[in-house]
């Protein structure tokens, strides 16, 4: 059983210019034990590589996110992020998750698949128009989580850039302060509250109002809880999608075959999405550190109670001994229960809303557009905790 006393590695491993998986997590999963790393900031953890032993983490409620604000939590930046519901354990994430799931549902999700349609469509039309080449990105990728995620909360369509640099700031590894970092977040949080007074004014048939409701009416959760649940539905409801689209497609063109194969058989489209979900590394790094509450045995290591647990996810979704061909994309694949969206009380509550609007965007966009291909250097995101594109030029 290996233990505490190895010297802990530097992590993370991803190279931020790409969407290759480091080959240190290879070689990690192929060694018995968990691997001991340390990142920019924060106390040493245990990383979890392979499948299984994600799961356990992941799933297990003897493994804490509340706890972490107890420690130095292991983190890429100075400064150390207010998690609001991600940084709580039941039964209070329970209490505030309930009171959002309801808007995330696949029935009600699927009930804006003809928005969402429209919205595509509409934007494929404006590329069209002005010809190539296009930025993917600016374009096409980040209008339409944005617009759906904004038009859920009711955020005026004049403020949908402010906050675009604010989730920026919010998602960044960069050299920020700790104070920078805490002046973005309060400048956001004051956004927001702005915004929930101007809905207290005026109602409205959406996500907002409803939980400013049960904070007035129902007394469910408190003012700072209302504030902070608007800020990471607007962050989370828009940023990883809009960065997995051009992923999305970037990946397709270096996989040609595959590419074809969709364009040929399009009823693919909800598979290959799940595959792509697998197979695109999207972290930077692993987060959201799980603490252990007991002393708890993992994959052959003796994690200590009050230890960090770090669990990468991409790594995780090419453990041989779970998927067949782990590093090969096959968008036909079978019984494909990657880890994309994670997994046990904190698997994404977006989830339904972010797989629809990957297969809108992806499928329309092949459909509309057979000779997709770059053109141009693509300019990839850095000091982020997610990878991808920054500009992405396209021509057809």
């Amino acid at each position: 059983m290996t233990t505490a006393e190895t010297a802990p590695l530097t992590y993370p491993f991803n190279d931020a210019e790409g969407l290759t998986l480091a080959e240190e997590y290879a070689r990690a999963r192929d060694t018995p034990g968990l691997l001991r790393v340390r990142m920019a900031y924060g106390e040493p953890a245990w990383l979890v590589t392979r499948y299984a032993e994600a799961r356990l983490v992941l799933g297990d409620l003897r493994f804490s996110r509340a706890e972490g604000a107890e420690h130095d939590e292991p983190r890429q930046s100075e400064g150390r992020r207010t998690s609001g519901i991600l940084g709580m354990d039941p039964p209070e994430h329970t209490r505030l998750r309930s009171l959002v799931a309801k808007a995330f549902t696949v029935r009600q999700v699927e009930k804006l698949r003809p928005q969402v349609r429209e919205l595509t469509s509409g934007l494929l039309d404006e590329l069209q128009a002005a010809g190539p080449p296009a930025d993917l990105v600016d374009r096409y990728a980040l209008p339409i989580p944005v617009a759906v995620i904004c038009r859920m909360l009711g955020v005026p369509v004049e403020d949908r850039p402010r906050f675009r640099i604010w989730s920026d700031a919010a998602l960044s590894t960069s050299s920020l302060t700790a104070e920078e970092f805490d002046t973005n977040v309060e400048e956001l949080r004051s956004y927001m509250g702005l915004l929930i007074e101007e809905h207290r004014r005026r109602p409205q048939d959406d996500l907002m109002t409803a939980l400013i409701d049960a904070r007035d009416a129902g007394d469910r959760l408190s003012e700072l809880e209302l504030v902070d649940l608007c800020v990471g539905i607007l962050v989370a409801g828009h940023e990883t999608t809009a960065t997995q689209i051009p992923n999305f497609v970037h990946t397709l063109l270096d996989h040609p075959d595959e590419l074809a194969r969709l364009r040929e058989n399009p009823e693919l489209i909800n598979g290959a999405v799940e595959e792509l979900l697998r197979f695109v590394p999207l972290g930077s790094g692993a987060g959201q550190p799980r603490y252990a509450t007991e002393d708890i045995e993992v994959g052959g290591t003796l994690v200590r109670a009050g230890s960090p647990v770090l669990v990468a996810v991409g790594a995780a979704n090419r453990d041989a001994l779970r998927f067949s061909s782990p590093g090969k994309l096959d968008i036909s694949r079978a019984g494909n229960q990657h880890l994309g969206f994670g997994h046990g009380v904190h698997h994404c509550l977006g989830a339904p809303l972010a797989r629809l609007e990957l297969q809108e965007a992806l499928g329309a966009l092949l459909a509309r557009f057979p000779g997709l291909h770059l053109a141009g250097d693509v300019t990839w995101k850095t000091e982020m905790l997610v990878r991808g594109p920054r500009v992405m030029p396209v021509g057809w």
